[in-house]
């Protein structure tokens, strides 16, 4: 098993897509790179403690690539808008991946290098070593598949989840 800790937007969406991704184990979603310990989402939403929102992704290499799971990344959000997916603003938004060791790091270079070409402003991407990681209060883990009624999840989450389709519909299971 291998896990990546990505920040794209809203932690929701990544979770979205990435829970009927097949090969994934498990996605948490959480706050890292922040000067606070144990924050909150309220304090997260304050701009004020560093933090990004971001997921755990873990998976099995010998069903999906790594590359795989880095190429979905960069298309289920805009890595070119700094601090900002969409109407959600502000440093907590930020696109980023945190990486554990050279390896990663390596990956997550290569990802955005590869991926750049699908974009025509420069990708403004964070790569940056792991830090703590927070989970989430327990009703952000799994938000869509709990309330894909809710008009975030309708008007937000299910077009980056058709764009996904699109590019990787071999690897979702749903």
């Amino acid at each position: 098993m291998k896990t990546f800790v990505l920040g794209g937007g809203c932690f929701w969406c990544l979770d979205a897509v990435y829970q009927m991704t097949r090969g994934v184990e498990s996605v948490v979603s959480g706050y890292t790179a922040g000067a606070l310990p144990n924050p909150t989402y309220e304090q997260i939403c304050t701009g004020m403690t560093g933090h990004a929102e971001v997921v755990s992704v873990t998976f099995d290499e010998t069903v999906i690539p790594a590359d795989t799971i880095l190429d979905m990344f960069f298309v289920q959000h805009d890595p070119t808008t700094l601090n900002r997916q969409g109407y959600d603003v502000g440093t907590q938004y930020r696109s980023a991946m945190y990486y554990r060791d050279a390896e990663e790091e390596a990956l997550f270079r290569a990802a955005i290098a590869r991926n750049q070409p699908l974009w025509a402003d420069p990708i403004v991407t964070e790569v940056s070593p792991a830090e703590v990681i927070y989970p989430a209060e327990h009703y952000h883990q799994d938000f869509y598949a709990q309330r894909p009624e809710v008009g975030y999840c309708q008007v937000i989450i299910n077009p980056k989840i058709a764009k996904v389709r699109k590019h990787y519909a071999k690897w979702l299971t749903a």
